[in-house]
């Protein structure tokens, strides 16, 4: 797990698989501390005016990634400000790096039945997200959080399990650590 500096936090980002919570929390712990949030999905189809599915079926995951990267990069500048990462951004080695470096990095987790129950409940979903492997549904969640785990843990400081927490009980518990970091 990354470690921090004992700096005052300016910034809190969200990272974990779909569907572990990312932009509920964000929003709440934002309006706890009086800062802004953003959802870096939300921000990037504003950006390009089309959704996520939709960039992966017209130019693929590369481009897709690239553009997700230099979202990430803008959204990271601001301070007081909760950032909601896409799910794969950890991919990429260099948003690795810029996570670590840019404040208190939660790791939202969640085990596979929880989120494939949450992203069955949905419906934006299937709309607005591509399958991310051939093999679709649970067995998706579970080859993802495997192939992911490391790539989380790398970048985390902290680790909050939104399984059993509702979205107010996690907010409660990053917006404690913050003064702890």
């Amino acid at each position: 797990m990354a470690t921090m500096t004992h700096q005052p936090v300016q910034r809190i980002v969200l990272i974990g698989a779909r569907g572990a919570g990312k932009t509920t929390v964000a929003r709440l712990i934002a309006e706890r501390l009086d800062w802004s949030w953003i959802d870096a999905d939300g921000y990037l189809e504003s950006k390009v005016q089309r959704t996520i599915r939709e960039i992966f079926e017209q130019e693929g995951e590369p481009s897709f990634r690239m553009l997700e990267a230099l979202a990430l990069k803008e959204l990271l500048v601001p301070e007081k400000r909760v950032v909601a990462t896409g799910g794969g951004v950890v991919l990429d080695p260099t948003n690795r790096a810029r996570l670590r470096a840019a404040g208190l990095v939660v790791w939202l987790t969640a085990d596979a039945a929880t989120l494939w129950q949450r992203l069955q409940a949905d419906r934006a979903t299937p709309l607005q997200r591509p399958a991310l492997t051939n093999r679709g549904g649970l067995a998706e969640i579970e080859e993802l959080l495997a192939a992911r785990e490391p790539l989380y843990r790398e970048c985390a400081n902290c680790i909050v399990d939104t399984s059993s927490l509702p979205p107010n009980a996690v907010a409660d518990r990053i917006v404690s650590m913050v003064g702890s970091c």
